[in-house]
């Protein structure tokens, strides 16, 4: 099964400094339909303009994944982290039981665009965690989260991965390791299966063995979650 979920569909909200989209329902945003997938229960698309971003904010039983698609996005938080992370870096922030953190675009001419991923993790409580990865540019698919750190992606308290797709022409396959698969656009035009999804677009996958990844107009970048 493969269902479409149109990213001009999506929720909407501009703050001024800040314009962000959401896949499922988030803070003002409310849709019972579209209330997650598996244990995937948030895609926010943000972007935040040059010299803001959010205050030091607690989060609490949440596997976050920030993914940043342009520009630089600082990090601080009460492990006492702090990181910048661009296009290529992945980071994921166990929250456990209890962190707080900041984001800022400290550029003050240049637009940060990113995805903020939330996956609720498999026991509630533990001890806050950080890590981030550089993975490069490279064409093709590459894991960038896993359960166990496979490839040298970062440790998810979670049973799923995620892919990340990079291709300027052609196709790929992905075969899908659990029971459903979420894909998620960020730019070109990528077709999967037959399905034809534009920036934005996600692609809700149940019990469907493999996916071709065909590039109809590129570059394409987009993010494969395996999920049970």
């Amino acid at each position: 099964m493969l269902e479409i979920r149109r990213g001009t569909d999506r929720g909407h909200a501009d703050h001024g400094w800040l314009d962000t989209r959401h896949t499922f329902s988030f803070a003002g945003y409310y849709d019972p339909r579209f209330m997650g997938f598996s244990h995937l229960r948030v895609i926010n698309q943000d972007r935040v303009e040059g010299g803001h971003g959010f205050p030091a904010h607690p989060h609490r039983n949440m596997e976050i994944v920030s993914y940043v698609v342009s520009g630089a996005l600082e990090h601080r938080d009460t492990l006492g982290t702090g990181s910048v992370i661009r296009p290529g870096e992945v980071q994921l922030m166990s929250a456990g039981a209890g962190i707080a953190h900041s984001e800022y675009n400290h550029a003050p001419d240049t637009t940060v665009e990113f995805l903020q991923i939330w996956v609720l993790p498999r026991e509630a409580g533990g001890a806050p965690g950080y890590q981030q990865h550089d993975f490069g540019r490279s064409p093709g698919l590459v894991r960038v989260v896993s359960p166990d750190g496979a490839d040298g992606s970062l440790r998810i308290k979670q049973d799923m991965d995620l892919w990340r797709l990079l291709l300027d022409a052609g196709e790929a396959r992905h075969v899908v390791k659990r029971r459903r698969a979420w894909v998620q656009v960020v730019r070109g035009t990528l077709d999967v299966n037959g399905a034809r999804l534009h920036p934005g677009d996600g692609l809700a996958v149940v019990e469907t063995p493999e996916l071709l990844l065909a590039v109809a107009e590129g570059p394409v970048e987009a993010l494969i979650f395996d999920l049970v």
